[in-house]
Formats: structure tokens, C-alpha cells, sequence
């Protein structure tokens, strides 16, 4: 999954911990390595877990690989998963108010909340992610992945930005082209991933 649906699934507030859960969810992108991880603090590596959890749990899944197969059908390749992942985080956003713990916080204010949380505590992040950071405040990338032009944007950066990605400049076309597909797989996925991700929570 993406960077939306991985800071929607830290959980609620109320969580414990949920600050500290937020970064290191969101830190994990680019953290690798044991003596990385051991070199934050106990509650901030529970939610670099969690960000495992949800990556293996999501590429493991039966709807996950029928949505990448159908990518790769389409001419995606090794880049269908990145797709997927970009194309989820565009429904999640789409449809916001009925995948969301609080049906009252829309898109822009959860967006806005997560931009300061991580902000307050950008020094905490590997140097990549505070210059992305930057990026994605300034461009409200969260809130953008509700519209095809932001999910077009998405992929069309990545493209440019990743060596030998240029296909991935055709990904949002693709999607959008069996969308009523991939809204199947992505209606029925979510229920089971945010359930598995509740329970990781409390497990570590």
C-alpha cells in the first residue's frame, strides 16, 4: 500500500502510542537494516513492524495478485504492484469517508493532521523522507490521490524518478481503464487488511 492507506491503518488516535506509530509507519519506507531499526525508540519501531505487516500482508493476498495480474496483463510488468499500490491509495482517497475510522474527518483535515504530526517530528525521519516531506505538504499529495489527475501525477513522478520506470508513466491509464475491477478487489481487500492491521497493533 501507499503512504495514505499506510497512515490511515496507524489506527485512531485514541491508539497508544499513536504519534510515535505514525513515524515510524511512515519512516519505514526507507529505513533498512536491523541496526536502523534499534535505533529508535521502542514505540516508534512498532509502527516500522507495522509497516511490514501491512506490506507483506497486502502482497501475500489473493485480490492483490488478481489486481497485479490484471497490471501486468495490461502491460505493467514488475511495475504492476507499484500501481496497485498508487491505484489503492486513489480509492481510499476517492471514497474516504467510508474506509475511515472517523466518518466526521474528511480527507483534507486528516491530510493536514498527518502533515503536522510528521512535520513536528521530521528529524526523526531518514533525510530522503524530510525532503520528500517538503513535497508532499507543499503539493498535498494525500488529498490529491482522490482524483485521477492526482493518481496521474503520482505514477508519472515515479516514472521520472525511478531508473527504468518509464512505463509506469502509462499506470494511471491502465487502472482507470477496468476501474470497476480494481474497486471490487479493493472493496473486498480493505475490510481484511485494516482488521489484520488492528491486531498487529496490539500485538507488538
Amino acid at each position: 500500500m501507499n503512504f495514505l492507506a499506510h497512515l490511515l491503518l496507524s489506527g485512531p488516535p485514541t491508539t497508544p502510542d499513536y504519534a510515535d506509530i505514525v513515524v515510524g509507519n511512515f519512516a519505514a519506507e526507507a529505513v533498512r537494516g536491523r541496526a536502523a531499526v534499534l535505533a529508535y525508540p521502542p514505540a516508534v519501531q512498532r509502527g516500522i513492524r507495522l509497516h511490514r505487516f501491512i506490506d507483506s500482508f497486502t502482497d501475500a493476498h489473493p485480490l492483490v495478485r488478481r489486481t497485479t495480474a490484471r497490471l501486468r496483463a495490461a502491460g505493467l510488468g514488475k511495475w504492476a504492484g507499484v500501481v496497485s499500490d498508487v491505484g489503492f491509495d486513489h480509492l481510499l482517497a476517492r471514497d474516504f469517508a467510508k474506509f475511515h475510522y472517523d466518518a466526521a474527518e474528511p480527507l483534507p483535515a486528516f491530510a493536514l493532521r498527518m502533515y503536522a504530526l510528521l512535520h513536528a517530528r521530521r528529524a526523526e525521519l531518514p533525510p530522503r523522507l524530510q525532503h520528500m516531506l517538503q513535497y508532499m505538504r507543499q503539493g498535498d499529495w494525500l488529498s490529491g490521490y482522490a482524483h485521477p489527475e492526482g493518481l496521474r501525477n503520482a505514477l508519472l513522478g515515479l516514472s521520472r524518478r525511478v531508473p527504468q520506470a518509464e512505463v509506469l508513466g502509462t499506470g494511471a491509464a491502465a487502472f482507470l481503464a477496468e476501474l470497476p475491477a480494481y474497486e471490487a478487489d479493493f472493496r473486498e481487500f480493505w475490510p481484511e487488511l485494516r482488521v489484520g492491521a488492528i491486531a498487529e497493533i496490539h500485538s507488538i
